[in-house]
């Protein structure tokens, strides 16, 4: 499931579930029952999150597994 893509994302950089409700201004409570799959994430924070993780909202999702931030493959 997605929420455990968006989970790993945020361990890789070694922050915490409070750091990045900051991040999207949301409670930590919420940003928890995202990564827990118990409420569904709004495309806006979604799009922050793939913002954040320079990569796209897709890959969040898991309708890919390319990791890369297309807007960063035009400009190259």
């Amino acid at each position: 499931m997605y929420y455990k893509r968006i989970r790993d994302l945020r361990e890789d950089k070694d922050l915490t579930q409070k750091q990045l409700a900051e991040y999207l201004n949301v409670s930590q409570k919420s940003y928890s029952r995202y990564e827990r799959g118990e409420r569904t994430i709004d495309p806006e924070i979604l799009s922050k999150l793939a913002t954040f993780h320079e990569t796209t909202v897709d890959y969040l999702i898991e309708r890919t597994d390319d990791k890369t931030d297309y807007t960063k493959k035009k400009r190259r």
